[in-house]
């Protein structure tokens, strides 16, 4: 059989593994078998590299991914599930830079490409870039390396700025211009992720990951087409499209547009929205106990304070004794809970939690009128019910779970303050909520020792 008929099949293949592989991520039950597939496609699309004629540097490539695979392994097996998202973070970084790295080297060996081509090239350097450096922004907030929101005076104005004097630049290399050019296109765009990003704090991090995510992948593909690489072009499409597409589902999940999220984020120093009145009503872990020992339904809603606190195995292990009682629990998700899209699903499963127990905002909203108890774990705005009420707030109109419409409301928080956004919660102050206060690893230990002493 001809070689390169030989290659071009073997890149139809890949493209099959990939594709299936991400179609049987969308669900939890299906996704190990997904990341299967979609790995043996990307082994599939190495080899095939390996085998391309005219193809050499063969010991660097190899140490590469030996360096690069040994790194990915050790980091996967030492990092824990609560650390998850700057992971993702990160990594996402690494392919937008390395396809703008790829870019770059184009560009410096002095390869000559059509106008189209090279356009391309130039875009996929841009998008790549942006997302290189706005992911490490990424990871310094979620690792608490950068503690709080940045925002230049004039952002958006210094925003647009440095976006048309890296667009100027790249019609610059399209042209042939020299390579100070390129050097500052390089430094411009990686700038622009920087300023791009820093503002953006906490609440909308689910949202800007996923962003980002779609970045490299495009990225990624229009290097691949610089390259006539279909691995890397397909890809690179597949992720770009899904990371898009995640990105809408999540903004709507929010009701802010892209650009809102972008341009005018929940930074942490959140303004506006009517003064809470009312008083935190504390319930002690007998309490609490005692109100979802004795229910018929609970419902549990995580949030990024359980997975700071590591206490999913805790959760698990509290349901399974009040299922052995005789009550229904369920988990309720929210889509942009967490700091990552799908985080709260993630660590749940690791605890061992059922999937058939795990419900979306619009699977299980309706269920909280009829449920006796909802225990807020952690989570904040994804639960505040001004998002229905305060025209004036900042999270208005956000879909939220409606926590606040079960009969009693338990709200476990290490302390008294106001969430990522720095809205203050008016659920906290309801009369049918009791905040139950502590570590939630501390807090669920005790009420489990209290569940245990009610079921002798």
């Amino acid at each position: 059989m001809n070689i390169e008929l030989l290659i071009q099949a073997s890149y139809f293949v890949v493209a099959i593994l990939f594709i299936l592989g991400l179609k049987a991520m969308a669900s939890p039950v299906t996704a190990k078998k997904g990341i299967v597939w979609a790995g043996v496609g990307m082994v599939l699309a190495t080899l095939i590299t390996f085998a391309t004629p005219g193809m050499g540097n063969y010991m660097l490539m190899i140490g590469a991914i030996v360096l690069g695979g040994g790194l990915a392994w050790y980091l996967g097996k030492v990092v824990k599930m609560t650390d998850m998202p700057q992971m993702v973070a990160i990594y996402n970084g690494m392919g937008g830079g390395a396809a703008a790295a790829i870019a770059a080297l184009e560009f410096a060996r002095g390869e000559t490409h059509d106008p189209v081509t090279t356009s391309l090239a130039v875009l996929g350097s841009l998008i790549g870039s942006v997302a290189f450096s706005g992911s490490c922004i990424a990871f310094a907030k979620l690792q608490g390396i950068m503690k709080k929101a940045w925002r230049l005076p004039g952002q958006n104005g210094i925003n647009l700025i440095l976006a048309l004097v890296a667009a100027g630049l790249g019609v610059a290399i399209v042209l042939g211009a020299n390579p100070q050019a390129l050097i500052a296109f390089f430094v411009i765009s990686l700038i622009l992720g920087v300023v791009l990003t820093s503002p953006i704090g906490g609440a909308d991090m689910p949202v800007v990951i996923s962003l980002l995510n779609a970045f490299t992948g495009l990225a990624v593909g229009f290097e691949g087409y610089v390259l006539h690489n279909p691995s890397l072009i397909i890809a690179g499409i597949v992720v770009g499209a899904s990371g898009t597409l995640l990105t809408q589902l999540m903004a709507k999940a929010m009701n802010r547009p892209i650009t809102n999220v972008i341009f005018t984020p929940i930074t942490g120093e959140a303004q506006g929205g009517s003064a809470v009145t009312g008083t935190m009503k504390e319930a002690g872990a007998h309490d609490a106990a005692a109100m979802m020992r004795y229910a018929q339904k609970v419902i549990i809603v995580p949030g990024y304070g359980m997975a700071v606190a590591g206490a999913q195995h805790k959760i698990w292990e509290m349901s399974k004794l009040l299922q052995d009682a005789g009550v229904t629990v369920k988990f309720a998700i929210h889509p942009v809970a967490g700091r990552m899209p799908g985080h709260m699903n993630v660590l749940l499963a690791e605890a061992g939690v059922p999937y058939d127990l795990i419900f979306d905002l619009e699977e299980i909203n309706e269920e909280f009128a009829t449920a006796d108890v909802a225990l807020v774990i952690g989570a904040n705005d994804v639960v505040n019910p001004v998002a229905r009420t305060d025209k004036s707030s900042p999270i208005y109109g956000m879909p939220i779970l409606n926590a606040d419409m079960a009969q009693n409301v338990i709200v476990n928080k290490r302390g008294k303050g106001a969430g990522y956004s720095g809205i203050e919660n008016a659920l906290f102050f309801g009369e049918n909520t009791r905040m139950l206060y502590g570590s939630a690893q501390q807090a669920i230990a005790e009420v489990i020792s209290a569940i245990k002493e009610m079921q002798g």
